[in-house]
């Protein structure tokens, strides 16, 4: 009997001492998941800052600043024409062709603005055409072009097109 509750006792023991031991490795395997998250989120982090330099930096690599050309577009407030197509040529070339959706559309009528073209152009006086088509308010479809000429100097060039109605196209400097 002495044995029986020696074993016991020992059985016992080990339990409790096995219990304590796999706490404590439970609370240090929470404490090394926190750390490790903690360490995933500073890596994350980091590559999102990097991520923004790279971006950053391969935009002063694509377009530097002496041969940089950024078209803008907005639509004068009130205007209620729906803006199907927007065709941009550059000195003969087609520089880009946008097709607006229900949503750009809203956005543009709300006063938005929308970045349409960036590029490289030398320095010098250049053709800019704009083509436009959609429909008017009453429902009638409209094309409609417009030619402008622009002098890119050494530095960056911003050129904002403003359409106030479906025959009414701007151009502007930014």
């Amino acid at each position: 009997m002495r044995l029986l509750s020696r074993f016991a006792l020992i059985a016992v023991f080990s339990l409790t001492l096995s219990v304590e031991f796999d706490a404590a490795a439970q609370d240090l395997n929470a404490q090394e998941m926190r750390s490790l998250d903690e360490q995933v989120q500073e890596i994350k982090s980091d590559v999102l800052a990097i991520a923004a330099d790279l971006g950053r930096l391969e935009e002063r690599l694509l377009y530097p600043s002496n041969t940089h050309l950024a078209v803008f577009v907005s639509i004068e407030e009130g205007q209620k024409f729906r803006l199907d197509s927007m065709r941009i040529d550059i000195d003969g070339e087609l520089a880009t062709h946008y097709i607006y959706g229900f949503k750009e559309l809203d956005a543009l009528q709300r006063g938005g603005t929308q970045r349409i073209y960036t590029g490289n152009l030398p320095t010098g006086t250049h053709e800019l055409q704009v083509s436009i088509s959609g429909k008017t308010p009453s429902g009638n479809d409209f094309e409609s072009k417009r030619s402008f000429s622009f002098t890119k100097d050494v530095e960056p060039k911003l050129l904002g097109i403003e359409l106030a109605g479906p025959d009414a196209i701007e151009l502007g400097e930014w």
